[in-house]
């Protein structure tokens, strides 16, 4: 487990958060930020970042000597995962309890979150005088104040079972007892006038830390893995990345769990807008050959998904393929679908398994079990508008969308090493 790995899963308690820390990464290894609402000033070699949005990340290293024959290759991942976000008025009173009424966000694996200790971190929006233009504050509670309690199995003899939570009533957190201000707590915690904080984004997020575990602590246990290790491996790649007449990409959307429909989710516009930028600020630097267009670029292209993937679970090897099992520490999983919820075709497998065996990483096949569909990534959305060759990798995992997943360190480390053959070659 790298440092930066392990700093990204505590620190990156929601998305906004896990931008913030991996734009501070950046900058330290040099990168350049952009600002995506003016023009690129780009230069060949230059590596840099831009942020749209706070919950929405991307960095690109544009190599040297671009061409008609240049390639571009993108990697896509996100930033969120499965938690609970706190609602507008959140604050009740039941039998002397205060509680703060939150939804779910994303598929949770409901039963993983009781008796957990809660923090709250997101984002508030405070009064400006520009009335279009609100000033936002990262905010994080900083310690535990939440908790969901569990029924004692004394008051319900099935609770320990249900699979099924009634979240209004089943899944609310307690916040004190007695009444309490919410909102005035977010005020005295940022500094500022209670009349100022007009609303926030505000998530439930699990307080545990990673941990190595396993008898040669040969696993990674901790919340947030899926797509935070993803994000994290992007990141790790790209940050040594000097393609040669190539451009290597990394787009991490928001907004993935829910269905990739916002502004800053992958089905949007926003990737096609940043590649026009690029291409025009390369264009304007004038330093790029006679021929080269973005359009080719992309044609001669690769498109990377990247997100977790299911392991076989000892206690349930039913539930995976017969002929296709991944297990924790055998490498990569390089995902497939008849239904085209993964990307990956002959060609792309081709390609990945090429790359792999050139580079001596080591990959297994995830096939889904025939009746069980499995959840969709960014990869058919991306190629929906970007009709480029590509496929779907991931780390492979135990206890995906639960409050704490589990991973191998080496599979992490074999995902990093093939994203740098990926990007320079």
């Amino acid at each position: 487990m790298t440092k930066y790995l392990s700093g990204l899963l505590e620190c990156g308690i929601t998305p906004y958060q896990a931008v913030a820390y991996t734009k501070e990464f950046l900058r330290e290894k040099g990168f350049a930020e952009l600002d995506f609402k003016k023009p690129f000033s780009i230069k060949e070699g230059g590596r840099y970042y831009v942020t749209p949005y706070p919950s929405a990340l991307f960095m690109f290293a544009a190599g040297t000597g671009l061409s008609e024959k240049t390639r571009v290759k993108i990697a896509v991942a996100h930033t969120d995962f499965p938690c609970f976000k706190v609602k507008c008025n959140p604050e009740y009173l039941t039998k002397g309890y205060c509680q703060l009424n939150v939804e779910p966000y994303g598929g949770m694996l409901k039963s993983t979150w009781f008796d957990r200790p809660l923090g709250v971190a997101g984002k508030v929006a405070l009064r400006t005088e520009d009335i279009y233009a609100p000033k936002t504050a990262l905010f994080d509670s900083g310690e535990a104040v939440l908790v969901i309690p569990s029924l004692a199995p004394h008051m319900d003899g099935k609770s320990g079972q249900k699979q099924e939570y009634d979240m209004q009533r089943e899944l609310q957190p307690v916040y004190g007892m007695g009444s309490a201000d919410f909102t005035e707590y977010i005020a005295k915690k940022l500094s500022v006038d209670r009349e100022d904080l007009l609303s926030f984004d505000l998530f439930l997020y699990n307080r545990d830390k990673p941990e190595r575990i396993g008898a040669g602590g040969e696993f990674i246990c901790s919340p947030r893995i899926d797509n935070l290790a993803s994000v994290a491996a992007l990141t790790e790649a790209i940050e040594g990345a000097m393609p040669d007449g190539e451009i290597a990409l990394c787009a991490c959307f928001d907004h993935e769990e829910v269905g990739s429909r916002s502004k800053q989710g992958a089905d949007s516009a926003l990737l096609p807008i940043l590649l026009q930028k690029i291409e025009e600020g390369l264009l304007a630097g004038g330093s790029v050959q006679s021929g080269w267009s973005m359009r080719e670029a992309l044609l001669n292209g690769f498109l990377l998904s990247v997100d977790g993937a299911h392991a076989v679970h000892p206690n349930y090897t039913d539930k995976s393929d017969p002929t296709n099992e991944v297990v924790l520490g055998g490498g990569i999983a390089v995902k497939t679908s008849a239904s085209q919820r993964y990307i990956s075709d002959g060609e792309g497998l081709a390609v990945i398994k090429q790359l792999c065996q050139r580079d001596g990483v080591s990959y297994q096949t995830q096939v889904n079990r025939s009746g069980m569909p499995g959840g969709q990534t960014l990869g058919p959305i991306v190629s929906s508008y970007l009709p480029v060759q590509g496929a779907d990798i991931g780390l492979p995992m135990l206890g995906m969308h639960s409050a704490r997943e589990t991973a191998a360190c080496r599979d992490y480390a074999q995902l990093v090493k093939f994203l740098k053959g990926f990007f320079v070659s």
